[in-house]
């Protein structure tokens, strides 16, 4: 394989990753912030944010195991 294609995927494991941490840290924080307000539930838009940072997190090391495949 050309090593731009592991270049390539590097660069995406780390996009996925970053992206991740950043979306699940901002839900949370304005998750706090609304209880701090005095709304305890979670609304549908918090819990779909969680569900696409875990998401992101997920293809991320999928992306890394494929990317040690190419290896």
């Amino acid at each position: 394989m050309p090593p731009i294609f592991k270049a390539l995927a590097s660069i995406t494991v780390w996009v996925l990753f970053i992206w991740g941490c950043v979306t699940i840290l901002t839900t949370t924080v304005s998750y706090y912030w609304g209880v701090a307000e005095g709304d305890y539930s979670p609304s549908i838009a918090s819990l779909a944010s969680w569900g696409v940072g875990v998401a992101e997190l997920v293809l991320s090391v999928v992306c890394m195991k494929l990317r040690q495949m190419l290896e």
